[in-house]
């Protein structure tokens, strides 16, 4: 069976990445994700920065075509192919994406160090991937008590975890 829900599976939401703008379009800009290029990626015109202070941006405020920009994941649809990476350049996601949690509805932090997580579902059926954000403390009293390790695991993944201790021989 063929994955294509497996592309760019380095990436997740809240990770920040360069990107090269390659068309403007009526509701945003096209994109490609420096080492990403065979993904496609865009930016909706309400994740681009405003300076009228519009609630999106007017598409004389996009970015140049063949302009490298800095920018964070929101995103990666894999339900159906192909796989599409959708991007924020907006300089407040780029301090810190917030999101709301999938449990909760409240918003939670993307960022590095920050509460949330992206939790990614598969099925052995077939490909395709549903994502949502959610606080790792939200999903983490979700998971059955009698699992402790599991909890104790979603609160650690992603963290700077301290070293094992030395096995004895």
């Amino acid at each position: 069976m063929q994955r294509f829900d497996s592309v760019a599976g380095d990436l997740v939401s809240g990770i920040a990445v360069r990107a090269t703008i390659v068309s403007h379009e009526p509701w945003g800009v096209m994109a490609e994700v420096l080492g990403h290029e065979s993904v496609g990626a865009s930016a909706a015109a309400r994740f681009i920065d405003s300076s009228s202070g519009s609630s999106r941006a007017l598409t004389a405020e996009y970015p140049p075509v063949g302009e490298q920009v800095d920018a964070v994941v929101l995103e990666i649809e894999r339900y159906d192919p192909p796989a599409w990476i959708r991007l924020t350049t907006r300089a407040a996601d780029l301090r810190e994406l917030r999101w709301p949690c999938g449990c909760c509805g409240q918003p939670t932090n993307l960022s590095p160090g920050g509460d949330g997580v992206t939790v990614d579902v598969r099925s052995s059926d077939g490909p395709g991937c549903a994502s949502f954000a959610a606080h790792r403390s939200c999903l983490a009293e979700r998971l059955d008590p009698d699992f402790p390790g599991d909890r104790a695991r979603v609160n650690a993944v992603g963290r700077v975890q301290p070293p094992y201790p030395p096995t004895g021989n």
